[in-house]
């Protein structure tokens, strides 16, 4: 017998999503009522899921994944082996809980019998974008992004045109959210280029975002490539999921697009500094002398990166960071908000670490540091 539902909280009324960045238990372990079980985190928070009642745990999700509000995370069982019920027995047969998104089971073109056709919904609407026929897509398999943009390319979809710029002089945006507007902001302030548009994978083409129109998905890289631009800034934060921005530079490099450096006037960078293609530093942080930046990683605003301190590629070091002289960061890590570190710290490659965290010992590769917590070079939990 089915106990309880372990679901993902609302955690932050602006964020309808959050990312599982801790497993507390093993699956099928039994638990106490009030245990803990999992650790989420948005931009802006971090909590701890308790066990609601005493029972065996059953594990859904896995770590790393990024979960929308009301995903299920786990049963709390009466036995270890109970049957656990099939999504379509938790949900209405036009909706079945899918761990990105839902599928889409209901009658979506009038040719199109309800049990054809199986489509997240970020497909439907990447679809209707691109005025792709439901009745085309394939019905022997779950229709994605990435099904849609496969059938996207056999169909003839006309490029947005770029008109009135010089395709050696602007830049990409990718990404039209709240980083990305921070981006365009500071290409503006720096007035070394000018913005050609901006490609985005939600965002419906025609819309402005601070004057600037989306072009279309991500389909039309290679056509606007193909008309000359070359210059290209990732949008992405990837705060939930570094792995998200990550891919966005894989995918324009791919294209044949290449990433200037961008730093924001206010900012300052010592003279000494080196700072890799890509990098990004944002509205008054500080860059010490002797510090590196490699390529693609991020300094954002009010952030302090001391004396000879170096920043691996990918990795972010999120607003008002102080870091200490002679600190080491690796690759594709996250140094949260307000964190501070003693001087001389090394953090290892893929480490999370969360807001207002103080570091006093070295981070191993891929730690999770919860916000608020002191490290001193031990596991805070089991």
């Amino acid at each position: 017998m089915i106990k309880s539902e372990v679901l993902v909280p609302l955690l932050n009324a602006n964020e309808p999503e959050a990312r599982l960045v801790g497993i507390h238990v093993k699956d099928g372990q039994a638990v106490e009522n009030g245990a803990l079980l999992f650790t989420l985190e948005t931009t802006k928070a971090a909590a701890e899921v308790e066990a609601p009642e005493s029972g065996f745990i059953r594990i859904f999700a896995k770590e790393g994944d990024t979960l929308s509000v009301g995903d299920i995370l786990a049963y709390i069982t009466e036995t270890v082996d109970e049957p656990l019920p099939q999504p379509s027995e938790l949900y209405p047969s036009s909706f079945i809980l899918h761990p990105s998104s839902f599928i889409i089971s209901t009658s979506l073109n009038a040719s199109l019998h309800p049990s054809e056709l199986r489509i997240t919904k970020p497909a439907r609407e990447l679809a209707e974008r691109l005025g792709i026929d439901l009745a085309a897509l394939p019905s022997d398999r779950l229709v994605t992004e990435s099904v849609i943009r496969e059938v996207a390319g056999k169909v003839s979809v006309p490029a947005p045109v770029l008109e009135g710029i010089d395709p050696e002089k602007s830049i990409l945006i990718y990404g039209g959210g709240g980083h990305a507007k921070s981006v365009i902001e500071m290409v503006l302030a720096m007035g070394n280029y000018q913005i050609a548009g901006i490609v985005d994978d939600g965002i419906p083409a025609g819309t402005q975002v601070l004057g600037f129109s989306v072009l279309g998905t991500r389909d039309f890289l290679p056509a606007l490539a193909g008309q000359g631009l070359r210059l290209a800034a990732n949008g992405v934060g990837g705060i939930l999921d570094i792995r998200i921005r990550v891919e966005i530079f894989e995918l324009l490099e791919s294209c044949g697009f290449s990433f200037p450096v961008l730093k924001h006037p206010s900012a300052t960078v010592e003279p000494s500094a080196v700072i890799g293609d890509g990098a990004q530093v944002f509205a008054n942080a500080y860059v010490g002398s002797s510090a590196v930046l490699h390529p693609r990683c991020m300094v954002n605003t009010s952030a302090v990166v001391s004396h000879d301190c170096e920043i691996g590629a990918y990795s972010h070091i999120a607003p008002g960071a102080l870091l200490a002289g002679l600190v080491q960061v690796g690759e594709r890590t996250l140094v949260g908000m307000g964190v501070t570190t003693a001087i001389g710290i090394r953090i290892g490659n893929g480490v999370r670490i969360g807001n207002g965290a103080i570091i006093l010992a070295d981070v191993p590769d891929k730690t999770i540091i919860q916000a608020g917590r002191v490290w001193t070079g031990k596991a805070e939990r089991p």
